[in-house]
């Protein structure tokens, strides 16, 4: 018996039958992958590695960065638990770039603060070697580096040449000064930067953290006087009540916070939503995004 008609019908009826093929995946905003991010893709930053700056305007919470900068690190550590911040103020702040704080008196060997049992000499930190480092890369091009990404919530660049990895002077970033030695910081002397990212100032300042929250309160500060932002009025400094270690703060007066983890899927989603935004206010996406136009939540 002849079956190639049967075989003739059924090839005809299938290709009548709808596509089960998989329909195009929704776009979803950032803020709606992060809604739906599972607990596993945050996490809880060590209380040791966290400072809690307090203004009269509220607090101020910093993450540092020991993996990059361990002797500023340890250093700044040291002053914090050993209240050298107390009363000091943010005595500059410059128009779009960045806010400074600590001793006002530094340089007055008679008024400066003593500095405890923190080391007064140490080595520039600005940039380590990639090796040992867990890096998750973006995709697109940058101007300052070979290649960026992000380490444990850190924003980095990288020469992949020579293999050397450094924190990037993006919003919020957390740095060493120094005079124009370049072992000339100790840690006592803090910046964050509160204008357009200065990438140019990587590999040549020791950054030590970043800003989780609180960044509001620092970019509010009333700016100082050209050039550099240098209050020439004490009274217009903004008064720091205490900077302290968060393991020294009493587990009831913390501040509960997480980071989501960089290397998660969920990050590496919101990247993507925003490097390619389709929603109905954008017309054009622009398939690419800047290391330092990429935030890192926290909740």
């Amino acid at each position: 018996m002849d079956r190639r008609p049967a075989l003739l019908a059924l090839a005809l009826a299938t290709c009548l039958l709808p596509s089960l093929a998989p329909a195009a995946t929704p776009y979803r905003s950032a803020q709606q992958i992060l809604e739906a991010a599972p607990d596993r893709d945050w996490r809880t930053p060590d209380p040791a590695n966290l400072l809690y700056m307090d203004l009269p305007a509220g607090r101020v919470i910093i993450e540092l960065a020991p993996q990059f900068a361990p002797r500023h690190v340890a250093n700044i550590q040291t002053f914090a638990h050993e209240h050298f911040w107390d009363g000091t103020s943010i005595y500059r702040s410059q128009d779009n770039f960045v806010v400074q704080f600590g001793d006002a008196d530094a340089d007055d060997a008679a008024k400066a603060r003593p500095m405890g049992s923190a080391q007064k000499k140490l080595p520039a930190e600005f940039e380590r070697a990639t090796a040992g480092l867990k890096v998750s890369p973006l995709p697109d091009p940058d101007g300052w580096a070979s290649r960026t990404g992000f380490v444990d919530g850190f924003p980095v660049g990288q020469d992949t040449k020579d293999g050397r990895t450094w924190l990037a002077h993006c919003y919020g970033a957390l740095g060493a000064g120094r005079n124009n030695d370049e072992d000339s910081s100790v840690g006592a002397e803090l910046y964050v930067v509160t204008g357009q990212s200065p990438r140019q100032l990587d590999r040549n300042i020791t950054v030590v953290g970043r800003v989780l929250k609180g960044m509001e309160l620092l970019s509010a500060v009333p700016r100082g006087p050209a050039p550099m932002g240098f209050y020439a009025d004490p009274q217009q400094r903004t008064p720091i009540t205490a900077i302290r270690r968060a393991s020294d703060v009493p587990t009831a007066e913390r501040t509960p916070i997480q980071v989501l983890r960089t290397d998660s899927k969920t990050f590496a989603d919101t990247v993507e939503a925003r490097r390619n935004r389709v929603d109905d206010f954008y017309k054009r996406p622009a398939g690419h995004i800047d290391l330092c136009n990429i935030p890192v939540p926290v909740r």
